[in-house]
């Protein structure tokens, strides 16, 4: 999955931000591992959430460009 430089900055921005919310954080973390070339699995075992959420948000980034 690519992930553009600002992109990478606003979902660091929003994975940093210490009243951001717990989700949007989640899935700053999700979006990130996977823009590193992490499989659903390696994901998933590292960040411990579900394997059907990490596919979910793989997904939407990866087809609509969707961050949050």
């Amino acid at each position: 999955m690519l992930v553009t430089d600002a992109q990478r900055a606003v979902l660091e921005g929003w994975l940093h931000r210490r009243k951001a919310a717990q989700a949007l954080a989640q899935r700053s973390r999700i979006v990130l591992e996977c823009a590193e070339g992490q499989s659903i699995m390696e994901v998933f075992c590292r960040l411990r959430i579900a394997p059907d959420t990490v596919r979910t948000w793989r997904r939407r980034c990866a087809y609509r460009r969707e961050f949050a």
